[in-house]
């Protein structure tokens, strides 16, 4: 498929595809006319890429670890880089559970109407 076409399957823009290639995210070939080319796996790719960037990855990180994704193996390295980045995750849930919960206290503080309050 093409790239606007891997683009539309996937909600990804053009423009990130051909970052992920240029980070080695993701490959392609090439057709005659000079067009990029992707196979129909390269859409779980994409996912895969954009799930790891969601959760905070770097492309130097998922760089680092489509290799063992792909090999369906992982090293001590690796495992322990992904269980540093679910650390980090938990921290930033615990962090935001907080001021959720901070939000909630100053919405029932707040509950009453103030005609001295603008909003």
């Amino acid at each position: 498929m093409r790239i606007g076409d891997l683009a539309t399957r996937t909600r990804v823009s053009v423009r990130a595809l051909r970052y992920y290639e240029e980070q080695g995210l993701l490959a392609s070939t090439r057709s005659e006319s000079g067009q990029r080319l992707y196979g129909d796996a390269a859409v779980n790719r994409v996912r895969l890429i954009q799930q790891l960037y969601g959760a905070g990855l770097s492309s130097r990180t998922i760089a680092e670890l489509l290799p063992c994704v792909d090999a369906k193996v992982s090293t001590p390295e690796s495992r322990a880089r992904l269980a540093a980045e679910r650390d980090r995750i938990d921290m930033q849930i615990a962090e935001l559970t907080i001021a959720r919960d901070r939000l909630d206290e100053i919405i029932d503080l707040t509950s009453r109407p103030n005609p001295d309050c603008d909003y």
